[in-house]
């Protein structure tokens, strides 16, 4: 079910009709939050390409760095999230890993804690030095200005695994019970470790991906179910480790694959869990279903923040993404939003990319349509309301800068911006630069200084499937 209006909001949101001209007025009494940033995770990429400074500079940084001879406008992620990976090769009394015959090599990644004779981090148990790749792209990431990481599970290590499998078991817990704490222990350990030899401090630390799945032994990945009364159980173990080591990382949960799964299992952790998790995790994978509104709501009512921690799909045009994304802007309302794979195959990637035979292609559409949101709207900026469900709006207090991010998906039209109920909507006659993708074929992040601001208003042309992006100087809200 589509998200219905929040009656809070007492907002007129303007649709536009096809070939119809339309105008959108900015709200500047609204306020959705500071916004924390964009971000990727690690994981299967950085396994894969861990190892180059040109892949971290575009994906880091925005300077223009060109991959594979296309240049490329660099994204300015600021989150990297790195994956405590699962497997490892070695036999242990005589157990060893079970591998799912549909997974491929890049998306097995190994675990540092081998065997469970000891808990000891320092002792023969554990192996640090594997994983240098994702290890070295965390690294860069935070040389080239991210500021914010957080480490998270796709499932337990191989031998804290019922069936040492550790792409899953199907819908029930895969999680021997003897293993609840060690679970807790080793992701403690990685963020202890992270933190004293690789100059990297996690803001949080997540046990789960996509928890309620039914991660099956023959899957393409590493999984793993939970039931949300484990889920509750590991929490309250891995807030204490966190605690125990004197780190200042903090529980986020639960990861949920859907806003509506998300909403089940937070209402089922129990108020102590609850009161653990500082940051609720959601995947956008539900698309235009789902209730992102239900969501936001109980996690704003219980005092916490809230991310779409994973998004991903198979458009290589960029639509499918800018509009869910654009539903979260407008109905979930989280303060950070970040994408799966940055190096994928087919449409998944937002560069195309095979992580097994460590080749490159060219950038997606998709590349250049997040750029439009990911260069323009940045960390500390104060998040508008939506005047339509095409428009993201972010004010800069500081260089009293507006952002607007507007697409259009129906036909030829022209869109004026309203800024007047703004105090100060810009100097009459004032250029205001555009940056322009086309989704179906044209512009690649194209820079323009064609705009005028005419008593508070400008007016844009926008094809089939144009995303744009303005910025608007000498703005003062109110």
């Amino acid at each position: 079910m589509r998200s219905a209006v929040i009656p809070s909001l007492a907002l007129v949101l303007l649709s536009r009709t096809a070939g119809a001209d339309t105008s959108l007025s900015i709200d500047p009494t609204s306020n959705w939050g500071t916004w924390e940033g964009w971000g990727v995770s690690l994981a299967w990429w950085a396994k894969a390409f861990g190892n180059r400074d040109d892949l971290a500079n575009v994906f880091f940084t925005r300077n223009n760095q060109v991959i594979n001879g296309q240049n490329l406008p660099g994204l300015g992620f600021n989150i990297a999230r790195y994956n405590a990976g699962a497997c490892s090769t070695n036999t242990y009394n005589g157990s060893s890993m079970v591998v799912s015959s549909s997974i491929k090599p890049s998306r097995q990644v190994d675990g540092y804690w081998l065997d469970w004779a000891s808990t000891d981090p320092a002792s023969s148990s554990w192996n640090w030095n594997v994983d240098a790749n994702q290890r070295a792209m965390l690294q860069k990431a935070k040389a080239n200005g991210a500021n914010i990481f957080e480490l998270f599970s796709n499932s337990p290590m191989w031998w804290m695994c019922l069936n040492h499998n550790p792409s899953g078991s199907g819908s029930s817990d895969n999680l021997q019970s003897w293993n609840y704490q060690n679970h807790a222990v080793y992701l403690a350990n990685i963020a202890q470790h992270a933190q004293q030899n690789w100059g990297i401090q996690f803001q949080s630390v997540e046990a789960f991906n996509e928890p309620s799945s039914g991660w099956g032994p023959t899957g393409t990945q590493e999984g793993c179910h939970f039931a949300v009364s484990t889920m509750a159980t590991v929490i309250g173990y891995l807030n204490t480790e966190l605690a125990q080591r004197g780190l200042s990382s903090f529980v986020s949960a639960s990861d949920e694959t859907s806003y509506d799964l998300a909403i089940s299992t937070w209402q089922g952790l129990g108020s102590s869990a609850q009161n653990v998790v500082k940051r609720v995790n959601v995947h956008g994978y539900q698309g235009g279903g789902g209730r992102r509104d239900t969501l936001y709501s109980l996690v704003s009512q219980a005092g916490k923040r809230l991310w779409n921690s994973e998004y991903g799909d198979a458009d290589a045009s960029g639509k499918s993404m800018y509009t869910n994304l654009l539903l979260d802007f407008t109905w979930l309302h989280p303060t950070a939003w970040v994408y799966w794979q940055a190096i994928d195959g087919s449409g998944w990637g937002l560069i195309v990319g095979d992580n097994d035979q460590l080749t490159l292609s060219s950038a997606n559409t998709k590349y250049f349509v997040l750029a439009q949101l990911t260069r323009h709207i940045r960390p500390g900026m104060q998040i508008l309301t939506t005047p339509d469900g095409n428009t993201a709006v972010a004010y800069d207090s500081g260089s009293q800068k507006l952002v607007i991010v507007a697409a259009n998906w129906g036909s030829a039209q022209t869109i004026t911006f309203d800024l007047t109920r703004a105090k100060t909507a810009g100097s009459n006659g004032a250029t205001v630069p555009r940056w322009s993708t086309q989704t179906s074929g044209g512009d690649q992040y194209k820079s323009y200084s064609d705009t005028k601001i005419n008593n508070g208003k400008f007016s844009v042309s926008f094809s089939t499937g144009q995303v744009q992006t303005f910025e608007i100087s000498g703005v003062v809200l109110k």
